[in-house]
């Protein structure tokens, strides 16, 4: 990857000799961090619609460059963290770093070993609701399932014996500060979240958010009948709740666009007017 813009003064891990020549330079967060990882089309589109299942590839063309920061970011950090929507999405997917990028999967480990990290990032699935398909081998490779009391009536007795339940909070809705919570109080402080839109939303709302990185992909999507998403859902920022960010890095492969972005509002704002 070509570095064409980077901050200066951002950490570093000291990413082992391999990662750091193909990501063109070093990578590092300074904790607590939640930082979002996504891929969109030129014109904005990050999803192509419940009938295309793993849209995400489609929309990057399956660019080996972004399969790679997917994997790098995953084995940067302590936990990962999606909505159940995305789990249903992906019926197939387990969100560690090899699973998008084998090739690389010795450097990863050695990464997460010089980090002192778990084995594999700890897969955390949101849910208000408890509509989570427990067959999907993610959970059953092991995952923490966040929901309310709903939730949890809804799914005892149903999860792998290899899943956790949190129950944060009593009635139908769920606070992304309490799982945040509860992560950072089991030592996962790096955070990687790769939920959906309204996953995002949810996460801005309650001002946690602290970066994202999107890979801008040379493809335009279009839209019709079909409901296809930005990046935000549930939630109106512009004109009155703006959300601003500053780039902090850029880099090129061929023509994908890879951006790191830090959101300039304080962790724990108050939450804008939905």
């Amino acid at each position: 990857m070509e570095l064409l813009y980077e901050e200066a003064g951002q950490p570093g891990f000291g990413l082992p000799s391999a990662l750091a020549t193909a990501y063109g330079g070093d990578l590092g967060f300074t904790t607590p961090c939640l930082y979002a990882n996504f891929v969109t089309s030129i014109d904005g589109v990050v999803a192509l619609g419940p009938e295309y299942p793993s849209s995400g590839s489609a929309i990057s063309g399956r660019e080996p460059a972004d399969r790679f920061v997917m994997g790098l970011l995953r084995a940067c950090a302590d936990a990962v963290l999606i909505g159940a929507g995305t789990l249903r999405a992906t019926p197939r997917h387990l969100w560690t770093p090899e699973h998008v990028c084998p090739q690389a999967a010795p450097d990863f480990t050695k990464l997460r070993r010089s980090l002192r990290r778990t084995t594999q990032p700890h897969l955390t699935v949101v849910t208000a609701s408890g509509d989570v398909p427990t067959d999907h081998p993610a959970l059953q490779s092991g995952a923490l399932v966040a929901t309310t009391a709903d939730g949890a009536r809804r799914l005892e007795g149903r999860l792998p014996p290899t899943c956790a339940m949190l129950t944060v909070v009593e009635g139908s809705t769920l606070r992304m500060a309490d799982v945040l919570a509860a992560l950072q109080a089991q030592g996962d402080t790096a955070v990687l979240t790769e939920g959906g839109p309204h996953l995002i939303g949810s996460l801005l709302q309650e001002g946690l958010l602290d970066e994202l990185f999107l890979t801008t992909s040379p493809v335009l999507a279009g839209r019709a009948d079909t409901p296809r998403p930005g990046l935000i859902s549930g939630l109106e920022l512009l004109p009155n709740q703006p959300a601003w960010t500053d780039l902090i890095s850029a880099r090129r492969r061929n023509s994908h666009l890879f951006l790191r972005y830090r959101l300039r509002t304080p962790r724990g704002r108050p939450s804008p007017a939905n």
